[in-house]
């Protein structure tokens, strides 16, 4: 099981990039899947998640409105479009799945420990 995440890229403030994520070896669709970032010195955080079947899109405060999470079933990938992008953005980004349906049992989306197979992460910088 692998996610692949690209996208990521040097972007001006009020740009917009599009993250992706692949998944090899499991369907997209059947798992809540996450979007974290890390900037250097700092715990990763979470930004949004989709949830397995359909379930809704969960946003963190600080994302909310400028970010959007989705989802293409054929493409077994999920995208984060991110929008009006902010120095503060920089970071490096990683989707992450919860195979174990951690999160389709008790609901938390927002925890690192909820997911268990990770991505490699993508490069963001927005500088001008």
């Amino acid at each position: 099981f692998q996610l692949q995440a690209c996208g990521g890229g040097l972007a001006r403030p009020g740009e917009s990039l599009r993250l992706s994520c692949t998944a090899s070896g499991f369907t997209v669709k059947d798992y809540a899947i996450g979007w974290f970032r890390q900037a250097p010195g700092k715990e990763r955080y979470w930004l949004s998640s989709i949830a397995a079947r359909s379930l809704g899109e969960y946003y963190s405060n600080s994302v909310r409105g400028r970010f959007s999470i989705s989802r293409d079933s054929a493409k077994n990938t999920v995208y984060l479009q991110m929008n009006n992008l902010e120095p503060g953005d920089t970071a490096i980004y990683f989707c992450a799945a919860d195979l174990s349906l951690l999160t389709y049992s008790n609901g938390i989306y927002y925890q690192p420990g909820q997911y268990d197979t990770w991505g490699q992460g993508t490069q963001v910088t927005v500088s001008s």
